[in-house]
């Protein structure tokens, strides 16, 4: 057994490559941000964040600490290991804070093996420097003592800078898309995975969106209760700690922050989903690839952006030589045209912005040739949408001037013989 678990180890660090393998995590540094509450002049509670160096170490019940010099929040083995919760990513990409957990006053017995009765709480956020995931553990540490009441974050003991508090992991909570960008008519899961460190136990899991103000529940389901309001979640993947919601058809109202709340008594966990929704722009010109212009003709050239969200939207006109864009070393920047106008925006049915931005291009045998681009920049882009076209001016050619001439010679011609026509006819009749 002892041997298969070192291949299955060998395996997974090999598979990682440079990525630490999660079992071998030993130790993160973390930031202990600790509160001291007090009463102010006028009666109003007071609270001051103090932050303190801290070290997350896995191990057993009696290991050295690590960092002697800071405080120690030793985790020991549970069914519930956080580490798993942190695959695929290196250690330096992880951010941790751990704070202190008010159960107001609430005393459940947790299921444990020690004989003492109480626990203090601890909360352990981890987040991945990128926002890819942000977990949230839930540690136990065994007291003798009972909570002090209600407000116990009032009276909270002492923890020295050295001092090393032995836990365990008794609840962990999970998403994979804290911020998740959207676009319209698209479906979405957003993600939110739970564990508990025994089974039994009666969970209460429940979904709300909030945005200026507005809350509303959207999905609730009690395991002890078996009963369900709402939808969106699978029943069959929250018996396996899955409670990912499913946002079937994304319109502007979807917009805001989905609350995933997991409630095992005395505990409350919650992963915020912010979804923002990002239309991109569709870009058209109203001239084609290549535009033909007599000399002096003049033209109105507009590129429209159209359908996009949010607001802000950024649109400029270039102009460059064709054949000096095509060298790779020297070429010149493309020259932005000064001469441009912006329409005012339109507002859609659909909540989405329009706008255009236009120029009158005279033609002249100077500009003929000449490439024009239209670079329109949106948040919902990585990089610039770009239409062009190249300007053609046509010049008059000699032969057809010469057409032209013999042309007017002859229609000359034939007023000239009409006239004197019509003048002999006017003398016979005199």
């Amino acid at each position: 057994m002892g041997l298969l678990l070192l291949l299955g180890a060998f395996i997974c660090c090999f598979m990682l490559n440079s990525v630490t393998c999660v079992h071998q995590i030993q130790w993160l540094p973390c930031q202990f941000t600790d509160e001291h509450v007090s009463l102010n002049a006028e009666g109003l509670v007071d609270t001051q964040l103090i932050h303190r160096e801290a070290m997350l170490q896995f191990g057993q019940k009696g290991d050295a600490p690590v960092n002697p010099q800071a405080i120690t929040f030793l985790i020991t083995g549970s069914r519930l290991d956080l580490r798993k919760y942190l695959d695929g990513v290196e250690t330096e990409q992880l951010e941790c804070e751990l704070r202190r957990y008010s159960t107001e006053g609430i005393h459940v017995h947790w299921p444990s093996q020690e004989a003492k009765d109480y626990n203090r709480w601890f909360t352990c956020t981890i987040k991945q420097d990128k926002g890819l995931f942000t977990v949230t553990g839930f540690l136990r540490h065994p007291s003798d003592q009972p909570p002090p009441g209600q407000q116990d974050y009032r009276s909270w003991p002492a923890i020295a800078d050295s001092e090393i508090l032995t836990t365990s992991v008794a609840m962990v909570t999970k998403t994979q898309t804290p911020s998740v960008k959207a676009t319209l008519s698209s479906q979405q899961r957003l993600h939110c995975q739970f564990g508990i460190d025994h089974r039994g136990a009666n969970v209460t899991v429940e979904w709300h969106w909030q945005q200026r103000g507005e809350r509303k529940k959207l999905f609730s389901h009690s395991s002890r209760t078996r009963q369900s309001h709402g939808s969106g979640v699978g029943l069959k993947g929250l018996a396996g700690g899955d409670a990912t919601y499913t946002l079937p058809f994304t319109k502007m109202s979807s917009e805001g922050t989905y609350i995933c709340s997991v409630v095992v008594n005395p505990l409350l966990g919650s992963q915020d989903v912010v979804l923002q929704v990002e239309e991109p722009p569709r870009v058209s010109l109203n001239v084609g690839p290549v535009l033909s212009l007599s000399d002096g003709e003049d033209q109105k050239i507009v590129c429209e952006a159209e359908n996009y969200y949010p607001l802000d939207v950024e649109i400029n006109w270039y102009e460059q030589d064709p054949a000096v864009a095509g060298q790779r070393v020297g070429a010149p920047l493309p020259k932005m045209m000064q001469n441009v106008l912006l329409s005012s925006h339109k507002h859609n049915q659909d909540m989405t912005y329009s706008v255009s931005a236009f120029f009158y291009l005279q033609a002249s045998p100077k500009a003929s040739g000449r490439q024009f681009t239209c670079s329109v920049s949106h948040k919902s882009l990585r990089l610039p949408i770009k239409k062009s076209f190249i300007l053609k001016v046509q010049e008059p050619s000699l032969m057809w001037v010469g057409i032209l001439v013999v042309f007017l010679l002859i229609i000359l011609g034939v007023l000239i013989l009409y006239l004197h026509s019509a003048k002999k006819k006017q003398r016979r009749l005199y």
